[in-house]
This record gives C-alpha cells, sequence and structure tokens, in this order.
C-alpha cells in the first residue's frame, strides 16, 4: 500500500518506521514546519499526495479541519489521529455525506489497548453506576510537550463513563474552585516528564475504591494501529471512529 504521512512530528516518524516495516511504501512525507530531509512536500495538495493510496494525518489542530476537507472533497481514504478539532465533527460528517466516496476514519488514540480499554470501562459504568454507592473521576498523564489538555482519550473516555453511568452527564476538565455537583465528575490533566500517555478510571464509595489504569510503554502502539486503520479504510466509504475497525476485528474472532 501507498502511504501519505502529513504531520512529521514524533508519532509521524513512529508511523513512518512502522509502515516500512510492514512493507508498505511511504510516497509522501507532508510537513509545514519540520525540516526533515525525509520530508517530501511543506503542503497538502492531489500533487503532494503523490498517488498515495491512503493518508495518514497526524498533524495540528489549526490545519486539520482544512485537511479534512480536502480528503473528503477529493475523495481520499484518510486516517485522522490529530485531536483539537470535535468541536466541529458533525459539521464534517455532513460534508461527508455530500461526497459519498469519501473515507475517514478518526480517534483520539489509535491505539487497539486503548479501544479495548474503553469497552471495559463502558461495563464497568453501568456496573457501578446502577450501584448507587459510588463515585467516578479520571485522571490523564502526559509529557510535558503535549500540547492540548484533556488528551483525546481522555476526552473519549469521559464521553464513555456520561453515556453509561447513571446520573454523571456533566463532564468537568477545568480546575474546580467549587464542591462538585451531583451530576458531575471531574476529568483532571497532569503534564510533566516524558510519559506517552496513562489514563486511569476511579471508582470510589465510602468503603472501597476500584481503579482501571491503561498505561502506553511507547509510542508504538499508537502508530501500529494507525497503519492497521489505514489497512482497514482503503476500500470503505463513510466516516468511521477507530470503534468501528476494532469491532470488526472482535468480530473476525
Amino acid at each position: 500500500m501507498n502511504i501519505a504521512i502529513i504531520g512529521f512530528g514524533k508519532m509521524g516518524k513512529m508511523i513512518h518506521m512502522n509502515a516500512i516495516e510492514k512493507g508498505h511504501y511511504v510516497v509522501s512525507i507532508i510537513d509545514s514546519y519540520s525540516t526533515d530531509p525525509l520530508v517530501s512536500a511543506n503542503k497538502l495538495s492531489i500533487e503532494t499526495l503523490n498517488n498515495a493510496d491512503v493518508a495518514i494525518d497526524f498533524s495540528h489542530p489549526s490545519c486539520i479541519i482544512d485537511n479534512i476537507k480536502f480528503y473528503i472533497q477529493n475523495n481520499i481514504p484518510a486516517v485522522i489521529g490529530t485531536t483539537g478539532w470535535y468541536d466541529k465533527l458533525e459539521e464534517l460528517k455532513l460534508l461527508a455525506k455530500d461526497y459519498p466516496q469519501s473515507s475517514i476514519i478518526y480517534s483520539g488514540n489509535f491505539s487497539i489497548g486503548v479501544s479495548l480499554y474503553r469497552e471495559v470501562v463502558k461495563m464497568a459504568s453501568k456496573l457501578f453506576g446502577t450501584n448507587g454507592s459510588y463515585d467516578v473521576f479520571v485522571n490523564e498523564i502526559h509529557h510535558r510537550e503535549k500540547a492540548d489538555s484533556p488528551s483525546g482519550t481522555a476526552s473519549m473516555i469521559a464521553d464513555v463513563i456520561k453515556d453509561n453511568f447513571d446520573g454523571k452527564n456533566k463532564i468537568v476538565t477545568e480546575r474546580l474552585d467549587h464542591k462538585i455537583d451531583k451530576q458531575e465528575f471531574h476529568v483532571s490533566s497532569t503534564r510533566g516528564g516524558w510519559v506517552p500517555g496513562t489514563h486511569s478510571v476511579t471508582f470510589d464509595s465510602p468503603f472501597d475504591s476500584v481503579e482501571l489504569i491503561h498505561r502506553a510503554r511507547t509510542r508504538e502502539g499508537f502508530a501500529r494501529g494507525a497503519v492497521l486503520a489505514s489497512m482497514w479504510i482503503e476500500d470503505k466509504k463513510g466516516f468511521f471512529t477507530l470503534d468501528d475497525f476494532v469491532d470488526t476485528l472482535i468480530n473476525n474472532k
């Protein structure tokens, strides 16, 4: 498969290595800021994609909305790992309906392990939410260079809890200067060091505490998942999440 990588930071470089190891061809690397000699262009276009079968985009929130529109309008299968654009999600889904041959898969985290972890959190939220004795909160830790807060993964986990934990319908991500309301739950973020990503969900009662933790050891799991997703999306039509891909893996088993 011919792959174009858009965004050649730490994740882009890891995806490049993983794609080559899996026997794919990286035919284009596009980045507006990188001076890496492997970068072939600084602007996304039909020409700079160089006949790629699929684009894997881990660029920047400042350009990702325009990039997604470009992929949709030109029917280019694309894997979107950049976060910070989900407030425009419905608008982009509507645009994709006008281009039925378009193919987009997106996620705040392409780790297969994280996707399975979210399924565990979903089941646990239903169980602890109906008990009546438990409260719930989320914490995530990332390296000092991470630009957004909370992480895209933490936001996805919070949505799972909100949809499945009885009585919790408001996510709070800012600093709390008040007593937390019963329907609220807190998603906190810590930045420092070189942590690739740690996410924890705690179900706490006066009697005990249950903690579910996912720790990423390296970014390789994210890169591997993105490359696998690019193979999956190549012949699909529609607007998908990583959950759609993982459901297929589970059903195939």
